[in-house]
């Protein structure tokens, strides 16, 4: 999914670059997207289906907008989809995203030490899902919308807790889906000299927070004193 400008079509290029590269057989490459300007040709664009929301001046629907993959009707797609991010880059085979027991799997979210208690909330930058199965959830939120917002911080805390209440929600394997910036990092004070890499058993190294990819190859954090090597990795990984 992609909107706005903050992420290029290259962003879109090279994700279907890597999938092609780990994933095995046929499969249907779809970007929601405003402007499909500069999108390779393999990959269907198709729009953002609204989410017919009343917004306040100035108020933004953000990565709300990822609610609409659950559309009882996403333009007539069937089957299988497995959501993911941009600004990921894929170390791994897919294959096995497809086949993983689970009806909802999502990534479960990085462990924090301030937070205590059992954590049910996901990371929506990689999820799988029936197509048209889930459009209670979509409903509900545009049914409730200044309520849901009040209760949750964003979507993917809003969609993770509706599907544990439907005993729907499971997750991926710990170890597919790290994250740079808590995975890859190596510790303090080697992170001054040591490469940030991938754990051995990665799928998919998530960028969330203050480093993008192209951040991450120039060894650069959007955050003072925080030093990081150049990810050298990334630039042959990262492509189309």
């Amino acid at each position: 999914m992609k909107w706005g400008t903050k992420y290029g079509p290259e962003y879109v290029n090279r994700l279907y670059g890597m999938v092609r590269s780990h994933l095995q057989g046929d499969f249907r490459f779809v970007c929601l997207t405003d402007d499909g300007t500069g999108v390779r040709p393999e990959v269907q664009c198709l729009p953002i289906p609204p989410l017919k929301l009343q917004l306040k001046p100035g108020q933004r629907d953000g990565a709300w907008k990822k609610l609409t993959t659950f559309e009882a009707d996403l333009h007539g797609l069937k089957g299988t989809a497995l959501f993911v991010d941009l600004d990921v880059v894929i170390v791994g085979p897919l294959d096995d995203f497809f086949t993983q027991p689970g009806e909802f799997l999502i990534i479960h979210e990085y462990p924090r030490f301030w937070r205590f208690g059992k954590r049910i909330v996901g990371n929506s930058s990689v999820y799988r899902f029936e197509l048209g199965a889930h459009a209670d959830v979509l409903a509900h939120f545009r049914g409730h919308m200044d309520e849901v917002q009040k209760q949750y911080r964003n979507e993917q805390e809003f969609l993770s807790h509706f599907l544990h209440r439907q005993g729907r929600l499971g997750y991926w394997p710990a170890g597919w889906c790290p994250s740079f910036k808590y995975h890859c990092i190596p510790p303090w004070p080697s992170n001054y000299w040591r490469e940030p890499l991938p754990p051995a058993d990665a799928r998919i190294v998530i960028f969330h927070g203050e480093v993008n990819p192209h951040d991450a190859l120039a060894g650069r954090r959007n955050r003072r004193w925080r030093h990081i090597q150049p990810a050298l990795w990334v630039a042959q990984a990262w492509n189309e």
